[in-house]
C-alpha cells in the first residue's frame, strides 16, 4: 500500500479531519460514527456533501473575525485533504466543495467583509486550486471566474492585486495541462477582454493589466499568446495611461522572455493581425500603436500579415477595410485575392452552413468584379476554386487535424463544399475526389512542415501531421492507387524527418501507423526498412507512450504484413532492422526471426547493403547492427572470413562499405562516421594485399561529343545518379535544393521521362525503350526522382560579367574560380545537345557546394576541345597553364588551399582527357572495322576530335607539369613527366653526361618514396653514382632498415642541430626500432633547447612515457587540450582505463576514434592503403577496449580467469594475423597490448603470461625483419616473464644469425631440461591442447634441425618426429613432417632397398600423409599428390604389388577416401585422372571409387577434367571413363537428383565441341552455329559451367580455419557463370590448324570467347594452367609477392581428347609484335630488309664474339627501343600508366622465371600478349616446353625473352628494381615449393603427350630399322621423366651457365662436373645476363626477332 493511502487511513489524519470539518459546518453537526470508517470513498463523499449542504444556506455568524476564522479553516482543510485528492480521482470535486464557503464568506457589507478577510479569501483560493488541481482541470470545473471577478472589481488595490495573483496561479495551472491548456484559458481571457472593454473603473483595468503583464513574464506557448493578444488589444485605448501601461507591460514581457517585440508577437501574429487590421477603420490608433511596438511600418505590417487577415476580411464582407488595404498597398483587389485565394477560400468554406459560405463567395465575386479592370476574367466560383484547388485542399487538410473536434468537422464540411464547387458529379465520393489531388496536397503539407514558407510552431506542425493522417483515412484504400514512388519519397521522407523531432514523435507515429495500415500489403513493402530503422534509431529517446505507438507500427509490419505477403515476397521482411537488443520488442523480434532464417553470410551482406543506404537513418541503424554482428553475434565468422592468404570477398565488401560511409556528409553524418570507425576497429587493419578492395568506378567518358542521342541521355542519367542525387539529399540549403531539383527535372525531361511512367491512371503510352531506361535505374534513384517527373521548378540565370582570360589569377578562392570558369564554359558548349544538357546546370554550379561544378568541368572542357573553336581551345590551355604555373611560382599570392584544390581539379580534368584519348584509340579501330560501309565519315570526325584533344595534352610543358604535380602530391603524374624528360635526354645525340641525369633521378627516387614503391626506389638507386644522404635515408626507411636510417639522421643533425624535421626523422627511427628510453631522453633534451616544439613532439613524448611507465608525465602531456595527435588521444584512453571509470573510458574511446579516424574520412572511398596507419590506430583502440573489458571483469575462479584470458589471446592472435605482416605494424600493436595488460592493478599469472607471449611475438617479427638487436631485447623480456617455450624463439634467433649448430645445441639442451627429449618417465599431469601443440612444435623443430645437421642417426631423428606426432595426435604438421622425413629416407635408398625396406617406408609415409590430409590443409598440395604417386607407382610394380604390406596400403588409401574431405582429393584430380589406365585391378577399383567420389561431389567442375578420358583415343581409358560415368548415372543414390541429367547434357556438349573441332572447313571463313551445329546452339540456359580457369580453380579454406573438416566446403565460387547463349557466328582463324572461335554469353551477363582447336594436344596447356594455378596460390601465401600482387595470367583450357580441345580466348589483348611494328613504321623502320638479312646470315656463321659485335653495331642501331611509347599512348592517365607498367614488369618477371624452370621456348613476339586494360603480360602457345627450343635447328640460347624493347617498357630503371626483385621473389618461392610443383607435373609421366609418343616411336624406328614400332608405356614414362628431370634440378638451384652446345637440358652439363647450387639472387643475375647477352641474342633464329 502506498504512503498516501497509509496517511488517509491513519487515525491521526481522520481525527484532524473531523476537527476541521466540524469547525467549518458550525452550527451543523455530523454524526461521525454513523458514516463509518471502512469505506473511505463513501466516508469522504458524506463529508463533502455535508459541507455543500451547510454552505448552501449562508453564514451563521457574519462578523469579520468569524469570517477570518472560517477562511483559515478552509485553507487548513484544503491542505489536509491533499493526500486524498492525490489518491482519488476528481469525481469527488473537493475544490468545488471548498470554494462554496469562500464565495459565501466574501458576500456581505464591507464592515463585516473587511480588506483582510477579502485578501485571506483570495489566498485561500490559491491554496485550494494548488492542492486540488485535478478538480480545477476536470471536465466540469467549478465556476471560479465569478469569484475572481469580485476581486478584480474590488475598490481596494491590494485585494485586486491578490485576485490577480490568484488569476496567475489559475491560468498557469491550466497551461501546464498537456493539450488542454487552451480549453480552460481561452474562456478566461475572453471574459478578461470583455471586462477590459466594459465600463469598469480605470483603476480596475490598471490592476488587471499589471496582473496580465506579470502572467506573461513567465508564460509559454498558448498562454503567452493569450496574454500578448490581450495587451495588444488595449493599445487602442482612449485612456493614454492604460494604453501606456499595456505598452509597458508588453515591453517588460519581451525583456523577460529575452525576445524582440516582433519575435515575441510573431508566433501569434495570425490572431493579433486579424484583430488589429479588422479594426483599421473603427480604431486606426490600434494598428498604429501595434506597429510602433513592433517597430514596423503599418503598410509593411499590413502587407506581411495579408495571409492572416484577408481570409477573415473577405469572409466577413469587410469591403471598406479591403478597399483601404488595396489603396495602401497600391494593389488591386483582384490581385490581393489571387495572391491569397487558397487561404481566403479555406476560411470561407469553413463557415457554418451553406448560406454564410454562399454569401461570402458572392461578396468576393462582387468586390473583385467591381474593382477589376477587365471584366472578362473567370469570376465564377468554380474558376476561383480551380485556380488554387491543391493549396486550398491542403489548408483544409491542416484544419482536419485540429484538436477541437468542431473545427475539424467544419473542415470536413468545407471539403464537401469545395468538391461541389469543383465538380458537377454529385455522386462522386470524397475519397475519389481527394485522391486526384493527393500528391499536390502532400507536397504542400511537406513544405509547411519543412518551414519553406515561414517557421511554424510545434502545435501547428502537430496539427499538420494529424491532418495528414486524417487525409489518408479519408482517401482510404484508394491511397494505393497513387504513385508509389512519389508517395514514398514525400510521405515517408516527411514522416521520418518529423519523427526525429521529440515534440512531434508521438503524433508522427500515429500518422505513420495510419499510413502503413491503409496501404495494400505490396505497397507497404518499400516502407519496411525505413520505418523500422527510424524507430530503432530513436528508440532510446522515445517516451513510454511514443514507444507503444512505435511498437504498434512494427507489430503491423511483422505480424500483419508478414503474415499476408506471399512466400516469395517474405524476403522483404529482411529489410527490417535488428530488434533483438530492445527488450520491449522481443515478441516482434522472435516472430521476425521465425520468418527469416538467415545464413550468417547472407545476413552480413544484407547489413552491408543497408549500410550503403542513402537514407542516413537506415545507414545508422545498419552500422549499429554491423557493430553488434562483428563484435558479439558472429565474431568467429569474421575471424574465419579474415583468415588465410586470401580473405573472403565479404571482408573487402565490409571495408569498402565502411570507407564509403565515412566519406558521407550532411546531417547525421557524425554519428554514422563514429559507428563506422568503431566497426573498422572491430574488423581491424586487414591486410590490403589479401582482400579485394577494388571499388567500382562510376566515371563516364562521352565518346561521341554529345552527337549520339542515346549516349547523351546516358550521360544525363549518370550525372543525376552519381552527382546530383547525393548533393540533393545532403544539402540543407533550400534554395540550392531547388536549383538541383530544377536541374534533375530538366535532365529527366531530356531523357523523355514523363509522369506517365509512375501514374496508374495515365492513358499515355510510354515507349518501351524509355520504360526500359527508367526501369534500369536503381531503386533509390527512382524513389527520389519520381516526384520530380511532374515538377514545376524554374530557375533564373544571372548574366555572367565580362571575364578576363585566364580567370584563375583574378579569383581569391578555389570555389570562386571553379564555379565561375565552369559557368563561363557552359556558355561555350559546342553543339545543341551539349548546350541543352550543360545549360540546365547554370544555377546549380554557382553555390557553396563545388561538387557539381567539379564533376561536370572535365566533360565541358572535353566537349569544347573536341570542337573546332580555336579561340576557346586557346583560352582553356591558358587557364590550365595559369594554374600549373601558380603551383611552382615562388611569388604566388594564392592561398595553399586554392593552389592545391585547383591543381587537383586540373589534374582530374587532364586525366579525363587522357582517358578519352585512351578509349578512343581502343575503339576507333573496332568501329572502322565494323562499319566500313557508312563509317568512313564518322571515323574521320572522331579521328579529328581525338587529334585535337591529344594535341592539347601534348602542348602542355612536361617540365612544368612534373614540377607542379610534385608540388601538390600528384606523384604518378610527376613521375610520368619526369620520365618523359629523361627519355628525351637519352635520345639526344650526343647524349648528355651522366651527372646531368642525377637531379632527375633524385626526383624520381623521392616520388617513388612518396608512392610507397620501394622496388622503384631500388631501381633508381642503381642509376645514381653518388647517392646523397637524403637519398640514403629514403632508401633505408622504405625498406625498413631503421638502424641505418638512424645513423644517417644523426649525421644530418650534426650538420644542422636545430632542424626540427631532422629531429622528427631520428625520432621516427627510434620509435620504429622500439628504443623508447633513447627516444624519451632525446625528446627531453630537444625540448630543453627548443621549448616551442612541445606541441610537435608531444606524440613522441607521450608514447615514450607510457612505454616506460612514466604515467605522471603521460598525464601532464595528455592534460594539454591543444595536443590532439594520435599518440596523445591514445594516452588519454590509457589514462581513462587506468582510472577504471567506465564513463571516462567510454568518452575517451569515442573521442579517440573520431581523431584517429579523421585521415580515413579524408582519404576517400578508395584510400585504404593511404589511410592504413589510421586503420592500425583504430585496430589498436579496439584492442585496448577488448583487453580492458576482459581484465576488469575477470571471474573470481582461477579456471574462469584462465579461460577468459585464453579466449582473449585467441582473438588477439587472429586479429594480428589479419594485418599487414610488417615489423612496424605488428610491433606497434604488440607494444600497445603489453601496455594495456600492464595497466591491471592486480598481478595475475595469466596476464603476465600474455605479456610474455607478446614479447615472444615481437622477437619473432623482429627476427624475420632482420632486426637482430630488437629481437634479442624482446627475447630477454620474454625470458624475464618466464614465457613458456621461449627457448624455441631463442634458438631460431641464434640460427638466423648464422649459427645453426649452436642453435641446435641450445634447443636440445632446453628440451632436455624440460623433459621433452629421451624422457622415459610417465607424465601424469594433464596438459591443455595448446601446450601439447607447442611441445610437438618444439619436437618437430628439433628433429628438422637434427636432420639438416647430418650429425644424427636417421632412426634417432625418426624417433623425434614420431614423438611430435604422439604429443599432438590431431595435428596436421606433425604427421606431415613425420611422413616427409620417411619419404626423404625412401628417396635416398638404393634401388634394391627400395624394393624391400622401401615398401615399409612407403606404408608409413602414406599412413602419415593420409592422417595429415584428414587433419588440415596447410600441406594438402604436398601430401595428397605424393601419397597418390607412392600408392599408384607401387601398384604398377609387380614386386611391390605382391608384397602383403601393399594390401594394407591399399586399405589405408581406401579408408582415407571417406576420412579425407573430397575437396582435398579434387586438388589432385588431374593427377588422379591421368592414372585411370592403371594396370593393377585392385588398385583400379579403389581409384575408380575415388574418381566417382570426386565427380559425385563436384560434377560441374570435375566432368570437364574427365572429358579427355571419356573421349580418349585410347580404348582402355575411354572404356573405363564411360563405365565410371554409367555407374554414377545409374546409381540409386543419384536417381532423384539432377546429376544424371548433368552428365548427359555436359557430354552432349562435349561431343558437339569435338564435332566442331573436327568439322571439315574447306575455304570457309565462318561457320554458322544455327546451320552447322544446331544441337550446340540449343544448349542455352543450361546449368553447365563455363570452363573458365577461375571457375575450375580450387579455393581452399584458410589454414587457421576449422572448415577443412567440412567435407562439403564451398570449394568454388558459387557465382561461377554458366552457359546462357551461344552466338551464331563461328570465326575461322588464319593459323595452320584453323581453330574455330566461338562466342557465348554467361549467366553473369559477360561475353566469353573460346577457340576450338583441332590437331592439338591441349593436355599440356591444361596441366601448365594447373601448374600456374599452383604458383598463383603460392604467390598469394608469401607476403612479399602478395604485396606486389605477383601473378601469372591464366585462362581456361579443356582437353577434349588427345587431339582436340577448347581454350579460352583472352580478351582485350594484343601481341607485342604488331605494337612494335606500328611504332617502327611511324619512324620508317622496315620490319625486314636485305641488309638485315645479310647481317643475320653473317651472325649465324660467325663466332659468339663476332655475333655480339654485329648485333650491337649493325642491328640494334637500326631498331631503337620504342616500347615505352605504347604505355604512354595506351594509358595516358598517369595513375593508370604507373599501375599498368608495374603490372607489366611484374607479370613479365614471374613468367620469365616460370618459363625458365619449365624450359619454355619459342617466346617470339606473337606468343607474348599485352592486356590493353591493365598492362599484364599474357603468354600463349606452350608447344615448345621442356627445353624443346634447345633441340631446334637453330637452338634457343636465352632462358626467356628480355630483348631491348621489353626492357624499354620497364621504364628508365630497366631491369633493375621492379623486374629484378619480382624475379628474385618468384624464383625463391619456386625453389621453396619444389615438391608440390613437381607433383602437378607428375601427370605428364602417366598420361604422356602425343608428341612424346611420336618422338619415342620415331627413335625406336630408327634404332630397330623397323617399319613400325610399338611404344611401351615404360619407354614413354622414361622419356617423360627425362623431360621433367631438368625442372627438378633447376628447382633445387642446380644450374651451369656454360655454352649452350655443351648442354642437354636447362644448363645441366653432361658430366655434372660444373654443376653447383646457386643462390637465388645470383641465379637471377645469371639468367638476366644470359637473356640480354648480345651473343645469345644474335645467335637466336632471325624469325624470333631478337632486336625487337
Amino acid at each position: 500500500m502506498s504512503q498516501t493511502a497509509d496517511t488517509i487511513d491513519s487515525s491521526h489524519w481522520r481525527t484532524e479531519l473531523q476537527r476541521l470539518v466540524s469547525a467549518l459546518i458550525v452550527p451543523d453537526e455530523l454524526q461521525w460514527k454513523s458514516i463509518g470508517r471502512k469505506d473511505t470513498t463513501s466516508y469522504m463523499q458524506r463529508i463533502l456533501d455535508k459541507i455543500k449542504s451547510r454552505w448552501a444556506r449562508g453564514l451563521h455568524h457574519s462578523s469579520s473575525s468569524v469570517r477570518a476564522t472560517l477562511v483559515e479553516n478552509v485553507t487548513s482543510l484544503a491542505s489536509h485533504l491533499k493526500p486524498f485528492s492525490q489518491q482519488q480521482s476528481s469525481q469527488f470535486r473537493v475544490a468545488a466543495a471548498l470554494l462554496l464557503p469562500l464565495n459565501r464568506i466574501i458576500e456581505g457589507p464591507s464592515t463585516e467583509v473587511d480588506v483582510n478577510v477579502r485578501r485571506q479569501a483570495f489566498n485561500a483560493f490559491r491554496t485550494v486550486i494548488r492542492e486540488h488541481s485535478a478538480d480545477i482541470q476536470s471536465d466540469e470545473p467549478p465556476p471560479v471566474f465569478d469569484f475572481l471577478q469580485r476581486g478584480f472589481n474590488d475598490k481596494d488595490r491590494s485585494v485586486r492585486v491578490d485576485a490577480g495573483r490568484a488569476l496567475s496561479d489559475l491560468v498557469h495551472l491550466h497551461a501546464r495541462a498537456i493539450d488542454r491548456g487552451c480549453k480552460f484559458n481561452e474562456p478566461i481571457f475572453m471574459k478578461i477582454n470583455s471586462l477590459l472593454e466594459s465600463g469598469v473603473k480605470d483603476a480596475v483595468k490598471e490592476t488587471l493589466l499589471v496582473s496580465i503583464g506579470s502572467i506573461g513574464r513567465d508564460a509559454q506557448f498558448e498562454l503567452l499568446g493569450l496574454v500578448v493578444h490581450c495587451l495588444i488589444s488595449q493599445l487602442g485605448q482612449d485612456n493614454h495611461v492604460l494604453k501606456g501601461l499595456a505598452y509597458t507591460q508588453l515591453l517588460e514581457i519581451a525583456k523577460a522572455q529575452m525576445k524582440s517585440p516582433y519575435i515575441l508577437v510573431s508566433p501569434y501574429l495570425s490572431q493579433v493581425a486579424t484583430f488589429v487590421v479588422s479594426r483599421k477603420c473603427t480604431n486606426p490608433m490600434l494598428i498604429f500603436e501595434t506597429c510602433r511596438f513592433l517597430s514596423v511600418h503599418p503598410t509593411d505590417f499590413i502587407s506581411v500579415t495579408l495571409p492572416k487577415t484577408l481570409p477573415y476580411l473577405f469572409a466577413n464582407s469587410e469591403a471598406k477595410i479591403i478597399e483601404e488595404i488595396s489603396e495602401d498597398l497600391s494593389q488591386t483587389i483582384l490581385s490581393l485575392f489571387m495572391d491569397h485565394s487558397h487561404q481566403i477560400l479555406a476560411y470561407v468554406y469553413q463557415q457554418h452552413g451553406p448560406a454564410q459560405t454562399t454569401g461570402s463567395l458572392t461578396f468576393i465575386r462582387n468586390i473583385i468584379f467591381r474593382g477589376a479592370e477587365s471584366k472578362s476574367a473567370d469570376l465564377t466560383v468554380r474558376g476561383m476554386v480551380q485556380s488554387c484547388v491543391v493549396a486550398l485542399l491542403a489548408e483544409l487538410v491542416v484544419v482536419l487535424g485540429h484538436e477541437n473536434e468542431e473545427r475539424a468537422a467544419l473542415a470536413v464540411d468545407a471539403l464537401r463544399k469545395v468538391q461541389r464547387s469543383v465538380t458537377d458529379d454529385t455522386e462522386l465520393e470524397m475519397s475519389l475526389f481527394l485522391k486526384m489531388y493527393m500528391l499536390g496536397i502532400v507536397s504542400n503539407l511537406n513544405e509547411m512542415l519543412q518551414d519553406v514558407h515561414g517557421k511554424k510552431s510545434f502545435p501547428a506542425k502537430k496539427q499538420i501531421l494529424r491532418g495528414l493522417g486524417v487525409l489518408i483515412v479519408q482517401i482510404g484504400p484508394l491511397v494505393n492507387e497513387v504513385s508509389p514512388q512519389a508517395r514514398l519519397f514525400i510521405i515517408m521522407a516527411t514522416l521520418q524527418t518529423m519523427f526525429l523531432v521529440p515534440e512531434l514523435a508521438e503524433v508522427t507515429l500515429s500518422t505513420w501507423y495510419t499510413f502503413l495500415s491503409t496501404l495494400n500489403v505490396e505497397d507497404v513493402i518499400p516502407h519496411i526498412g525505413t520505418t523500422s530503422a527510424a524507430i530503432v534509431s530513436a528508440w532510446s529517446a522515445l517516451s513510454p507512450s511514443v514507444r507503444e505507438s512505435a511498437k504498434k507500427c512494427l507489430h503491423h509490419i511483422v505480424f500483419d504484413v508478414g503474415s499476408t505477403v506471399r512466400n516469395d515476397a517474405k524476403a522483404h521482411l529482411n529489410e527490417v532492422v535488428d530488434l533483438g537488443h530492445i527488450p520491449e520488442l522481443s515478441e516482434i523480434h522472435i516472430q521476425l526471426q521465425s520468418v527469416r532464417i538467415w545464413d550468417p553470410h547472407a545476413q552480413l551482406q544484407k547489413i552491408l547493403d543497408r549500410c550503403s543506404s542513402n537514407n542516413i537513418t537506415v545507414a545508422q541503424v545498419a552500422l549499429a547492427e554491423l557493430q553488434n554482428f562483428m563484435k558479439n553475434n558472429q565474431a568467429s565468422l569474421i575471424q574465419n572470413l579474415a583468415a588465410g592468404d586470401a580473405f573472403d570477398p565479404l571482408i573487402g565488401s565490409i571495408q569498402l562499405t565502411l570507407f564509403q560511409v565515412v566519406t558521407r556528409d550532411g546531417e547525421g553524418s557524425d554519428t554514422v562516421r563514429r559507428l563506422a570507425f568503431e566497426c573498422m576497429g572491430i574488423l581491424g587493419a586487414v591486410d590490403p594485399d589479401r582482400c579485394d578492395l577494388n571499388s567500382t568506378d562510376t566515371k563516364m567518358i562521352v565518346r561521341n561529343n554529345f552527337e549520339d542521342d542515346a549516349e547523351a541521355k546516358l550521360f544525363a542519367l549518370h550525372v543525376i545518379q552519381d552527382v546530383l542525387l547525393d548533393a540533393f539529399r545532403s544539402t540543407s540549403d533550400i534554395k540550392y535544393q531547388g536549383h538541383l531539383a530544377y536541374t534533375i527535372q530538366e535532365l529527366l525531361f531530356l531523357c523523355e521521362f514523363t509522369p506517365a511512367l509512375v501514374s496508374s491512371e495515365s492513358t499515355t503510352s510510354v515507349p518501351a525503350r524509355v520504360r526500359n531506361r527508367w526501369n534500369g535505374l536503381p531503386k533509390h534513384v527512382l524513389e527520389t526522382v519520381s516526384p520530380l517527373l511532374a515538377g514545376k521548378f524554374k530557375a533564373s540565370h544571372k548574366e555572367l560579367p565580362d571575364l578576363p582570360s585566364p580567370i584563375y589569377p583574378h579569383q581569391k578562392t578555389y570555389r570562386e574560380w571553379v564555379q565561375l570558369w565552369t559557368a563561363h564554359l557552359i556558355t561555350k558548349a559546342s553543339n545543341d545537345m551539349a548546350q541543352k544538357i550543360f545549360g540546365v546546370f547554370r544555377s546549380a554550379v554557382r553555390n557553396k557546394d563545388v561538387g557539381v561544378a567539379h564533376h561536370i568541368l572535365p566533360h565541358l572542357v572535353l566537349n569544347i576541345l573536341a570542337s573546332e573553336n580555336e579561340e576557346d581551345t586557346g583560352c582553356i590551355i591558358e587557364e590550365l597553364t595559369a594554374v600549373l604555373k601558380d603551383q611552382v611560382a615562388s611569388d604566388s599570392s594564392s592561398t595553399p588551399d586554392k593552389k592545391f584544390l585547383s591543381a587537383q581539379a586540373v589534374f582530374t580534368l587532364l586525366d579525363h582527357l587522357s582517358a578519352y584519348v585512351r578509349v578512343q584509340r581502343q575503339d576507333l579501330p573496332k568501329k572502322v572495322e565494323g562499319r566500313r560501309s557508312r563509317g568512313n565519315s564518322e571515323f574521320a570526325i572522331r579521328q579529328q576530335q581525338l587529334i585535337r584533344v591529344d594535341s592539347v595534352l601534348s602542348s602542355i610543358d612536361h617540365e612544368l607539369m612534373a614540377k607542379a604535380a610534385l608540388q601538390c602530391r600528384a606523384h604518378a603524374r610527376s613521375l610520368m613527366n619526369f620520365e618523359k624528360q629523361i627519355v628525351s635526354m637519352r635520345e639526344r645525340q650526343p647524349p648528355p653526361p651522366a651527372t646531368d641525369f642525377t637531379p632527375y633521378y633524385e626526383r624520381l627516387h623521392e616520388i617513388y618514396a612518396q608512392l610507397d614503391q620501394p622496388d622503384g626506389m631500388e631501381g633508381i638507386s642503381t642509376l645514381i653514382l653518388s647517392p646523397s644522404l637524403e637519398h640514403q635515408i629514403r632508401q633505408h626507411e622504405s625498406t625498413g632498415r631503421w638502424t641505418a636510417a638512424q645513423s644517417c639522421w644523426e649525421v644530418r643533425l650534426q650538420q644542422q642541430p636545430d632542424n626540427l624535421d631532422f629531429h622528427l626523422g631520428l625520432l621516427r627511427c627510434l620509435r620504429n626500432l622500439g628504443h623508447y628510453d633513447t627516444l624519451r631522453t632525446h625528446v627531453q633534451g630537444v625540448l630543453v633547447r627548443n621549448p616551442g616544439w612541445q606541441s610537435v613532439l608531444a606524440d613522441f613524448q607521450v608514447e615514450s612515457a607510457w612505454m616506460i611507465g612514466a604515467w605522471d608525465d603521460v598525464h601532464n602531456i595528455a592534460a594539454n587540450t591543444e595536443h590532439e595527435g594520435p599518440s596523445v588521444v591514445k594516452a588519454r584512453v590509457l589514462l581513462a582505463m587506468r582510472s577504471g571509470e567506465p564513463l571516462q573510458v567510454e568518452e575517451s574511446l569515442r573521442k579517440a576514434r573520431l581523431v584517429l579516424g579523421a585521415p580515413i574520412a579524408a582519404s576517400g572511398p578508395s584510400g585504404h592503403r593511404r589511410a592504413y596507419d589510421a586503420l592500425v590506430d583504430l585496430h589498436m583502440i579496439h584492442e585496448l577496449e577488448l583487453i580492458h573489458e576482459t581484465v576488469s571483469k575477470l571471474p573470481p575462479s582461477s579456471q574462469g580467469r584462465k579461460s577468459a584470458i585464453v579466449t582473449l589471446s585467441q582473438i588477439l592472435s587472429a586479429r594480428l594475423d589479419r594485418t599487414l605482416p610488417t615489423f612496424r605494424v605488428h610491433e606497434s600493436l604488440l607494444s600497445m597490448r603489453r601496455t594495456a595488460f600492464s595497466l591491471s592493478t592486480v598481478s595475475r599469472p595469466s596476464i603476465t603470461s600474455q605479456i610474455g607471449q607478446s614479447w615472444l611475438a615481437s622477437a619473432k617479427i623482429a627476427r624475420k625483419a632482420g632486426q637482430w638487436q630488437t629481437a634479442y631485447s624482446a627475447m630477454l623480456q620474454a625470458q624475464y616473464t618466464n614465457a613458456r617455450f621461449s627457448f624455441m624463439e631463442s634458438g631460431k634467433l641464434v640460427r638466423a644469425r648464422g649459427e645453426p649448430l649452436r642453435a641446435l645445441q641450445e634447443l636440445e639442451n632446453s628440451m632436455r631440461l624440460l623433459g621433452f627429449v629421451d624422457n622415459n618417465t610417465v607424465d601424469l599431469t594433464r596438459e591443455d591442447e595448446h601446450s601439447k601443440r607447442m611441445k610437438a612444435k618444439a619436437q618437430i623443430l628439433l628433429a628438422r634441425w637434427m636432420n639438416e645437421s647430418d650429425r644424427y642417426e636417421a632412426s634417432y631423428v625418426l624417433k623425434q618426429f614420431q614423438s611430435a606426432a604422439d604429443s599432438a595426435p590431431g595435428w596436421e604438421s606433425a604427421f606431415y613432417h613425420l611422413g616427409h622425413f620417411q619419404d626423404q629416407c625412401y628417396r635416398n635408398l638404393s634401388v634394391d632397398d627400395k624394393s624391400n625396406r622401401g615398401i615399409k617406408m612407403n606404408f608409413q609415409t602414406i599412413k602419415c600423409f593420409t592422417e595429415a590430409a584428414a587433419y588440415g590443409n596447410k600441406f594438402v598440395y604436398q601430401t595428397v599428390p605424393r601419397l597418390l604417386t607412392l600408392w599408384l607407382d607401387m601398384g604398377e610394380r609387380k614386386v611391390t604389388a605382391e608384397n602383403p604390406l601393399f594390401d594394407k596400403i591399399n586399405n589405408v588409401v581406401a579408408s582415407s577416401i571417406d576420412s579425407i574431405p573430397v575437396y582435398k582429393w579434387f586438388t589432385a584430380f588431374p593427377q588422379i585422372v591421368s592414372r585411370i589406365g592403371h594396370p593393377n585391378r585392385i588398385v583400379y577399383l579403389v581409384l575408380s571409387r575415388l574418381i566417382s567420389s570426386v565427380i559425385r561431389e563436384y560434377p560441374r567442375q570435375a566432368l570437364w577434367f574427365f572429358a579427355s578420358v571419356v573421349n580418349s583415343t585410347k580404348p582402355t581409358r575411354q572404356q573405363r571413363g564411360r563405365t565410371i560415368l554409367d555407374q554414377l548415372k545409374n546409381s540409386p543414390a543419384n536417381t532423384d537428383s539432377n546429376f544424371p541429367d548433368l552428365i548427359t547434357s555436359l557430354h552432349a556438349m562435349i561431343d558437339e565441341l569435338l564435332r566442331l573441332c573436327n568439322y571439315s572447313i574447306g575455304d570457309r571463313k565462318t561457320l554458322s552455329m544455327r546451320r552447322d551445329f544446331p544441337k550446340l546452339l540449343g544448349m542455352k540456359e543450361s546449368k553447365i559451367l563455363i570452363p573458365l580457369q577461375s571457375s575450375l580453380t580450387v579455393n581452399l579454406p584458410p589454414v587457421s580455419s576449422m572448415n577443412h573438416r567440412d567435407k562439403r566446403h564451398n570449394l568454388f565460387d558459387p557465382l561461377s557463370p554458366t552457359f546462357t547463349v551461344f552466338y551464331d557466328e563461328i570465326e575461322i582463324m588464319h593459323s595452320l590448324a584453323k581453330p574455330r572461335k566461338l562466342t557465348v554469353n554467361g549467366s553473369d551477363g559477360i561475353k566469353y570467347m573460346f577457340l576450338a582447336k583441332p590437331k592439338d594436344d591441349l593436355r599440356k596447356d591444361a596441366r601448365l594452367m594447373d601448374f600456374n594455378g599452383i604458383i598463383n596460390k603460392l604467390l598469394k601465401t608469401n607476403s612479399e609477392s602478395r604485396r606486389r600482387q605477383l601473378h601469372i595470367r591464366t585462362y581456361g583450357v579443356v582437353a577434349l581428347n588427345e587431339e582436340c580441345g577448347v581454350i579460352q580466348w583472352v580478351p582485350n589483348t594484343i601481341p607485342v609484335r604488331p605494337v612494335l611494328l606500328k611504332y617502327y613504321e611511324t619512324r620508317n623502320v622496315p620490319a625486314w630488309s636485305k641488309e638485315l638479312n645479310d647481317v643475320t646470315r653473317h651472325i649465324k656463321d660467325g663466332t659468339d664474339k663476332e655475333a655480339a659485335e654485329l648485333f650491337v653495331t649493325k642491328i640494334l642501331p637500326e631498331f631503337p627501343p620504342i616500347f615505352h611509347e605504347w604505355f604512354v599512348e595506351t594509358f595516358p592517365e598517369p595513375s593508370v600508366w604507373l599501375a599498368s607498367r608495374l603490372n607489366y614488369g611484374r607479370t613479365m618477371a614471374v613468367m620469365s622465371m616460370v618459363g625458365f624452370i619449365l624450359g619454355l621456348g619459342d617466346r617470339h613476339c606473337e606468343n607474348i600478349l599485352l592486356d590493353t586494360n591493365n598492362g599484364d603480360v599474357v603468354h600463349v602457345d606452350f608447344n615448345c616446353l621442356f627445353e624443346k627450343g634447345k633441340t631446334l635447328e637453330t637452338p634457343e640460347r636465352v632462358p626467356f625473352r628480355l630483348t631491348q624493347n621489353l626492357v624499354d617498357g620497364l621504364g628508365v630503371t630497366g631491369i633493375e628494381g621492379v623486374f629484378r626483385i619480382a624475379c628474385e621473389i618468384t624464383m625463391q618461392l619456386l625453389r621453396d615449393n619444389k615438391d608440390p610443383l613437381m607433383n602437378v607435373l607428375d601427370a605428364f609421366i602417366h598420361d604422356p603427350l602425343v608428341e612424346w609418343e611420336d618422338e619415342t616411336r620415331k627413335r625406336e624406328k630408327d634404332k630397330d630399322k623397323m617399319n613400325s614400332a610399338t611404344v611401351k608405356p615404360a619407354d614413354l614414362r622414361s622419356w617423360a621423366k627425362t623431360a621433367l628431370r631438368p625442372i627438378e634440378r633447376k628447382l633445387k638451384g642446380l644450374y651451369s651457365p656454360t655454352n649452350v652446345k655443351e648442354r642437354t637440358y636447362g644448363g645441366i652439363t653432361r658430366g655434372g662436373e660444373d654443376e653447383r647450387e646457386i643462390s637465388t639472387s645470383n641465379l637471377v643475375q645469371m639468367l638476366i645476363q644470359e637473356a640480354i647477352d648480345p651473343a645469345n641474342l644474335g645467335k637466336m633464329y632471325p624469325g624470333w626477332a631478337a632486336w625487337h
